[in-house]
């Protein structure tokens, strides 16, 4: 992809490996994927899983903009793909590499939190994403909001926050106390945990 940050906005029309749960090596599939906005990526800042800035956010500049069908509603958010333009290579899964541990950003008000998850790395795709709160007894699943944004309803200001994470592949990781309890909306909490 670095030849492609040459030249802003071009559609590049290449085979992409699919991969299974579990990591399992996949079947190359026709796809396509746009890179936006000259070598310093301006133009693909933001985007549909919400991540905003891709250098602090632990992503830089190869980033593409998947199709339809391969972003999922955004269950393919945070994905590492191998793509090729020579589909007679063999398919090959790399696990995603991302310096420092897991993000979380907290948005929302009172009885909403809107947690984005950054720099996931392993398979990089999140599953599903459990939150603790201190006065709680029980992890609660939370949904996915839209892209690598994830929301609870419950109120939680206050507690000091953990974080359960699943991959696409299985793997689960879990992060303690990520937010103390004076902790904001807003604010964005790095962690020592990573894949």
């Amino acid at each position: 992809m670095e030849r492609f940050s040459k030249f802003g906005g071009v559609v590049v029309f290449l085979a992409v490996l699919s991969l299974e749960q579990g990591g399992a090596l996949g079947v190359w599939e026709q796809a396509h994927a746009t890179f936006y906005g000259g070598s310093d990526a301006a133009g693909t800042m933001g985007g549909a899983c919400g991540y905003g800035n891709l250098y602090t956010d632990g992503y830089g500049i190869k980033t593409a903009a998947l199709s339809t069908a391969l972003f999922s509603n955004g269950k393919s958010c945070g994905a590492c793909y191998q793509i090729v333009c020579d589909s007679k290579k063999v398919p090959q899964w790399v696990g995603c590499k991302r310096s420092g541990g897991i993000r979380f950003t907290i948005n929302g008000r009172d009885y909403f939190e809107l947690v984005l998850i950054s720099n996931v790395g392993g398979a990089g795709d999140i599953s599903r994403v459990w939150i603790k709160g201190s006065r709680t007894n029980t992890w609660e699943a939370m949904s996915r909001n839209w892209g690598s944004n994830w929301q609870t309803l419950t109120y939680l200001n206050g507690q000091s926050l953990s974080f359960r994470i699943q991959t696409s592949d299985g793997r689960t990781r879990t992060a303690y106390d990520v937010a103390s309890s004076n902790w904001r909306f807003g604010q964005t909490f790095s962690t020592n945990v990573h894949f």
